[in-house]
């Protein structure tokens, strides 16, 4: 390490992409702080390689198989330089804040196995302040070797192996690339979420993220998912009121209300995907049925 690299804080950045080159830019500029970028590549066609490799990161490619498996291939295999991994999507900035608070937690040793990190959505160009979005508790940054992404195929999340900790600090997570791809990522989303229901239901899923309600954060989440899934009827319906009303939706205007429908439509096709995922010889089924097996 020369000189000019003596102030970066030795953390180890893993960002994946694909076909990322309008939003990667910006994603690697705000973590320049770090002493080591991986961008994770899934075989983009686009300039995706050429600004990772511009901006001095290093880039590993792989083609992509799924969310969990992907990436825990990554965390195994990467040879990272350092103790502590900062997993950010190209989507993703860190703040000067967010940086400095992370110098410090890496600097002082001991302590938890991983850090949750909250995240800023920006919906249609607005912050998302209210509906039960704000502060979106994702864990972030990890100690090599003691986390592992859960077996699930989309919204996945870690297992950590040692105390958690969380940060005060937020990640800025703006898409940036229109309602349009917004729209047509979700529907994707949506029929992998369909897969993992109907998985639950089925008694096929793996090693999983466990729901808890005292715990703040993505087992809050899940849990509260777990139950609408199992006992609510019209359970889209709900879905919008608990965002919408309970978690003061509305305060956050017009954008609050586009978000909360935008929300509620893709819980309703989650719905409707797993009655069709039920039915042998569906399209659906002919598609994703092999997880299902």
């Amino acid at each position: 390490m020369d000189m000019a690299d003596q102030s970066k804080a030795p953390v180890s950045v893993l960002i994946p992409t694909r076909n990322e080159e309008r939003l990667l830019p910006a994603c690697l500029a705000s973590v320049a702080w770090a002493d080591q970028v991986v961008v994770f590549d899934s075989l983009s066609t686009d300039a995706t390689l050429d600004i990772a490799r511009a901006a001095g990161a290093t880039v590993v490619q792989r083609e992509f198989d799924s969310f969990a498996a992907h990436k825990n291939w990554a965390l195994d295999n990467i040879g990272f330089h350092h103790r502590w991994v900062l997993l950010l999507d190209a989507d993703e900035r860190v703040t000067d804040s967010l940086a400095n608070e992370i110098r410090a937690v890496v600097a002082a040793g001991d302590g938890p196995a991983g850090y949750y990190i909250g995240r800023k959505l920006v919906f249609c160009g607005r912050w998302i302040r209210h509906g039960g979005v704000w502060p979106d508790y994702n864990m972030r940054l990890v100690q090599r070797g003691r986390a592992q992404y859960e077996d699930r195929l989309v919204h996945e999340h870690m297992i950590l192996t040692g105390p958690a900790g969380y940060l005060k600090n937020p990640l800025l997570h703006d898409d940036d690339k229109g309602l349009e791809r917004y729209m047509e990522r979700h529907n994707h989303y949506t029929s992998l979420e369909a897969v993992e229901v109907l998985r639950d239901a089925l008694g096929l899923s793996g090693r999983r993220l466990g729901g808890d309600l005292g715990v703040r954060g993505p087992q809050r989440r899940r849990a509260l998912k777990t139950f609408a899934h199992r006992h609510l009827p019209c359970r889209a319906l709900f879905y919008f009121l608990y965002m919408y009303v309970l978690k003061a939706g509305f305060l956050d205007g017009r954008i609050g209300l586009r978000y909360c429908l935008v929300k509620t439509f893709f819980e309703y096709l989650v719905d409707l995907k797993v009655r069709e995922l039920r039915q042998p010889g569906s399209p659906m089924r002919r598609r994703y049925g092999k997880h299902l097996e």
